[in-house]
């Protein structure tokens, strides 16, 4: 297989000038616009991504299967964009980098992300518009653009990898095991995903994805390359690892989810959180352990919506 070649800053810079005849205000022609590759202190993405001025991103592919998600997204934004509160990036310009390798030009939408600022009240009522907008795109059209059909994990083989995770961070005093009693095997079965409740879902709300400015406001969702049509509890499970599992609950409820796919949404984000820091101390995840240890703190952050037991209950009054 041939290597995919290294983007570098006059890569980037001379593809940008082909494209933005106005991209350097105040720089020459010979050195072009200002380029800088996107801090990786988050969990990664589609291969390289830069910021080009003030103004755009561009995103480079680094293989074929990233360049076909990465042209999917073009389409699925189109999709997506008048279902939702928030903004999502446009399109600039698009094309190939290198041999059969794709870039997206974007526009920038403005603010932070959520791993820099916290989301307020306001802010948690912007992602419940995400989720129900989410809900409202129609599931057969994303696919008729390539978004594929995944069936919902098993929450029980989550729970037993976790707990098996969950003794080897207490051998290093990261986590304590007991945690986890919380989650019955019982537990993951009333937790199961019930057949008729696939939706799109974007399957990457990380933090570095959640435009969230300096108010609290959530501005935008970045980054649609991984969106499946599948289980709503994965993207409550992604909120509650980058905003916090109260939060992540409130929002979800907003968006009219019931008890069943928000708990099962924290659980997916409890167990996840508790493998991948163990993986990461076993040398099997290259995420950034104190990213990794964040998320896992805030995934385990107490809600008001805490005992599965009441499930039963709660449904029955809903």
């Amino acid at each position: 297989m041939t290597q995919a070649p290294t983007p570098t800053a006059d890569t980037v810079r001379r593809l940008v000038r082909s494209l933005l005849a106005d991209s350097a205000p105040g720089t020459g022609a010979a050195t072009g616009p200002d380029v800088r590759p996107v801090g990786a202190g988050g969990e990664g993405g589609e291969g390289a991504t830069w910021w080009v001025g003030t103004r755009h991103v561009l995103r480079l592919a680094p293989d074929r299967e990233a360049s076909a998600r990465l042209r999917r997204e073009l389409r699925l934004r189109d999709l997506v964009r008048p279902h939702l509160g928030v903004a999502v990036p446009v399109g600039v310009a698009h094309g190939e980098w290198a041999g059969g390798l794709a870039y997206t030009l974007d526009t920038r939408v403005p603010g932070g992300t959520a791993e820099e600022h916290d989301v307020s009240a306001v802010g948690e009522a912007d992602l419940a518009g995400l989720l129900t907008g989410l809900r409202e795109v129609p599931a057969r059209q994303a696919e008729t653009l390539g978004v594929p059909r995944v069936a919902p994990r098993s929450l029980e083989a989550l729970r037993r990898a976790a707990v098996s995770a969950a003794e080897r961070l207490a051998a290093a005093d990261e986590f304590d095991p007991a945690r986890l009693h919380q989650l019955t095997s019982s537990a993951t079965t009333q937790l199961a995903a019930q057949a008729g409740t696939s939706v799109l879902v974007h399957h990457g709300l990380r933090g570095e994805h959640l435009v969230v400015s300096a108010d609290g406001r959530v501005r935008g969702v970045l980054d649609w390359t991984d969106t499946v049509v599948g289980d709503p509890a994965e993207d409550i499970a992604g909120l509650a690892r980058a905003v916090g599992a109260p939060a992540a609950v409130r929002a979800a409820t907003l968006a009219g989810y019931a008890a069943r796919p928000c708990l099962r949404g924290l659980w997916l984000a409890r167990c996840d959180t508790v493998v991948r820091l163990a993986d990461s101390l076993a040398g099997r995840d290259t995420g950034p352990r104190p990213l990794l240890r964040v998320q896992l703190r805030r995934a385990w952050e107490a809600i008001l919506l805490e005992r599965v037991t009441e499930l039963r209950e709660r449904d029955e009054e809903e």
